[in-house]
C-alpha cells in the first residue's frame, strides 16, 4: 500500500499478506480512536494552531524549537535534541460559531442562527521520545490534528427543506511514530508515519439530499458517523547554523480518506483528503535567559476538492458528490507564527505568542461554509513550564482567537436559490495543561 492511501472497512481485495498487515493495523488503529476521546477543533482552517502543551503556549511554534514530545507532530527530527521524556496533556477548547442570512426572497431563511449546540470540547495529547543510541532516537506521538463542528439547534437550511437541527462534525486522530537520526552535532534527520482516523457526521441538510442537488441522493446528510483510516508521512530536518541560531523544516504528505455514508456530499463520491502542509521555523537565543522563534506554515487545502471546490460548480451542471462536484470553496493558506520565550529561573519558563493566518474562505462561499465556519485568523497565546523536580514539570498555557466574520458577497447562487447573503462568524477560547516527565 503506497503511503498516504486510505485504509476503507468497505472494499475488500483477495487476502494477502499486504493487505493482512494494512487490515490488521486498521483495526489497530480504529480500536485506539475508540479508546480516545476524539473532539473537533478548529483554528487554522480546520487544523489545529499547534501541537503539544509547550508549542502552544508558544503561537505554535515548533520546526526549529523542540520543546517537548509532541514535536514529532510539526518536525520529528527534533526529538533527537529531547533524550528520554514522557509528555501527557489535556486542552479545553471552546469555540463559538454564528451565522446570519440576509436578503434572501426564500420565506424563513433570513435570520440570525447559532451553531454553538456542543459548546466545549476536551482534547488528549501524548507524546514519547526515546534516545537509543548517541544518533538514533524514537518516539510516538498521539494528538487531535483538526476538525470541525457545528450544530445549529435551529437549523439554517429549514425553509429549503432541511429537518430537525443541521451541523457536521469533522475529528481527526493521528497516531505517530517517528525516528531521528543525528548526522552530527549540528544536523539531524527524522520522519513519522502518521496513522489517521477520521470520522464524520451531517445532519439536517435534507434540502441537498435530492436528485437536483445531489448525484447520490440518501447519502448527503443524517447518515450517522462514518469513519477512515489512512497512512500517509512526516518528514523534518533541524540544523544548528550558529550556537544561537537553529533552523528547521518539516513536511507531511496528504493523508487518502473516504467517507461512502456522505458520497453524495463530499466530491469524488466521498473522498476526503487530509492536506499536505510544510513548515520552516527558525529559533534564536537572543540571551541566556531569552529566546525568539518563528514559524511559515503552509497547508495546501485546494489538493483537497471537497474542501476546495466553490459552490459555484452548481452552475455548471456538477452536483454534490460529482467528481468536480461543488464543495466548501476553500484556499490554501499561510500562517506566520512568532513566539518569545523567557527562562524567569531554573525552576520557571514563561512563553508568549502570536499567530497571523491567511482568510481560508472567499466572501463568496460563506452560504455552504455555514456548517464550517472556519474563519478565524489572529491568534494570541501565554504559556508555562514549573519544573517540580530534575525530572518533572508542569505546563499550562492559555490561547486566543480573535472574532473573525466574514461577510458574503454573492454567496448565495442566485439562479439556484434566489440570492441573498450568507455571514459566517467564529471566535475561540482554549485553555490547556501536559505533565512532563524526563528520564
Amino acid at each position: 500500500m503506497p503511503l498516504a492511501h486510505s485504509v476503507s472497512g468497505t472494499h475488500h481485495a483477495a487476502p494477502h499478506p499486504r493487505s493482512t498487515a494494512v487490515a490488521s493495523a486498521a483495526a489497530l488503529l480504529a480500536l485506539l480512536a475508540s479508546a480516545l476521546p476524539l473532539n473537533a477543533h478548529a483554528t487554522n482552517g480546520y487544523l489545529a494552531h499547534g501541537y503539544g502543551a509547550q508549542s502552544l503556549g508558544a503561537a505554535g511554534v515548533a520546526a526549529a524549537l523542540p520543546q517537548d514530545a509532541l514535536v514529532i507532530a510539526t518536525n520529528p527530527a527534533g526529538i533527537s535534541a529531547l533524550g528520554n521524556r514522557l509528555d501527557a496533556g489535556l486542552t479545553y477548547f471552546a469555540p463559538r460559531r454564528e451565522a446570519s442570512i440576509q436578503g434572501s426572497p426564500v420565506p424563513g431563511l433570513n435570520g440570525q442562527y447559532n451553531g454553538d449546540g456542543k459548546k466545549n470540547f476536551w482534547i488528549p495529547e501524548f507524546g514519547y521520545t526515546r534516545q537509543l543510541s548517541p544518533s538514533l532516537s524514537a518516539g510516538l506521538a498521539v494528538y487531535g490534528n483538526g476538525g470541525m463542528n457545528t450544530r445549529y439547534e435551529r437549523n439554517p437550511y429549514a425553509a429549503i427543506g432541511g429537518q430537525g437541527r443541521a451541523g457536521v462534525n469533522l475529528e481527526q486522530l493521528f497516531i505517530s511514530p517517528a525516528v531521528s537520526y543525528k548526522l552530527n552535532a549540528q544536523h539531524s534527520l527524522g520522519a513519522a508515519l502518521n496513522l489517521v482516523h477520521q470520522r464524520f457526521s451531517a445532519e439536517g441538510l435534507q434540502g441537498f439530499d435530492q436528485s437536483g442537488f445531489s448525484s447520490s441522493p440518501g447519502n448527503v446528510t443524517n447518515r450517522g458517523t462514518d469513519t477512515s483510516n489512512g497512512v500517509g508521512l512526516r518528514l523534518g530536518w533541524l540544523g544548528e547554523l550558529t550556537p544561537e541560531l537553529k533552523l528547521g523544516f518539516g513536511w507531511a504528505s496528504s493523508v487518502r480518506g473516504r467517507f461512502d455514508k456522505y458520497k453524495g456530499l463530499f466530491a469524488d463520491q466521498g473522498n476526503f483528503d487530509i492536506p499536505a502542509s510544510y513548515t520552516l521555523g527558525l529559533s534564536y537565543q537572543l540571551t541566556p535567559r531569552w529566546q525568539l522563534g518563528a514559524d511559515y506554515q503552509v497547508i495546501q487545502y485546494s489538493d483537497v476538492k471537497p474542501v476546495n471546490n466553490p459552490l459555484g460548480a452548481f452552475l455548471t451542471g456538477k452536483k454534490l458528490g460529482d467528481d468536480a462536484g461543488p464543495g466548501f470553496g476553500w484556499r490554501d493558506i499561510d500562517v506566520v507564527k512568532l513566539a518569545v520565550i523567557h527562562r524567569q529561573s531554573d525552576a520557571l519558563t514563561l512563553r508568549a505568542g502570536y499567530s497571523h493566518a491567511k482568510q481560508p474562505i472567499p466572501r463568496d462561499q460563506t452560504f455552504f461554509n455555514v456548517l464550517a465556519p472556519g474563519v478565524v485568523q489572529d491568534h494570541v497565546t501565554l504559556g508555562f513550564t514549573w519544573k517540580t523536580s530534575a525530572q518533572g514539570e508542569w505546563t499550562g498555557y492559555a490561547a486566543h482567537a480573535f472574532s473573525k466574520t466574514v461577510s458574503g458577497q454573492n454567496s448565495i447562487p442566485a439562479n439556484l436559490l434566489g440570492g441573498g447573503e450568507a455571514n459566517i462568524r467564529m471566535k475561540q477560547n482554549i485553555l490547556g495543561v501536559a505533565y512532563g516527565w524526563k528520564f
